[in-house]
């Protein structure tokens, strides 16, 4: 049996759910959040906990999958999750224009917008130079944060770029370096 689809979810005082075919809705104090159920997989609620059980052995594959995806919407509905970018080089900053776009200054001979989507917001530090992005879907967060860094990716040269934040670069030697 898998061991992260038998771990039980903890559900805080304040949150739903709704499961409506193969789909669950999840409501909390930050919003909802809908996660897909492969099927055969179903989901009982024990004792203030959510318990994710497999019909048979042939659903061993989805089972973690789906304890892991319910587990994410009852964390973001609570918590939230929040993915942090670090913008490295001379010059290069971020800033918010309007309520839902980000503006990039990465070198290039012009600034790039980037428009947010629902859910997600973005604050910036006050040297622009970093940025939390912060929202209640994991994929979503995790998405806009990949395509923010898709941007201007780290240089392994010169180091310059948008990288998350706690990421390690292996600096490479350029062409005099290497004898």
């Amino acid at each position: 049996m898998s061991r992260i689809g038998r771990k039980p979810i903890p559900v805080p005082a304040g949150v739903k759910y709704t499961v409506n075919g193969n789909t669950v809705l999840v409501e909390g104090p930050k919003g909802k959040v809908t996660a897909l159920l492969p099927q055969g997989i179903k989901l009982v609620q024990k004792d203030g906990t959510i318990v994710a059980e497999r019909e048979n052995d042939k659903q061993a594959a989805f089972h973690g999958l789906a304890r892991a995806l319910v587990f994410n919407a009852v964390q973001g509905v609570t918590a939230g999750w929040t993915k942090e970018l670090d913008i490295v080089g001379i010059g290069y900053r971020v800033e918010m224009k309007g309520k839902n776009t980000v503006v990039f200054t990465l070198g290039f001979s012009h600034p790039i917008e980037f428009p947010l989507p629902t859910g997600i917001t973005v604050e910036i530090d006050p040297k622009q130079t970093h940025l939390t992005i912060a929202g209640v879907d994991r994929q979503k967060v995790g998405q806009v944060a990949a395509d923010m860094r898709a941007l201007r990716k780290p240089d392994p040269y010169k180091n310059k770029g948008v990288r998350y934040t706690g990421e390690k670069l292996k600096k490479k030697v350029g062409k005099t370096g290497a004898k």
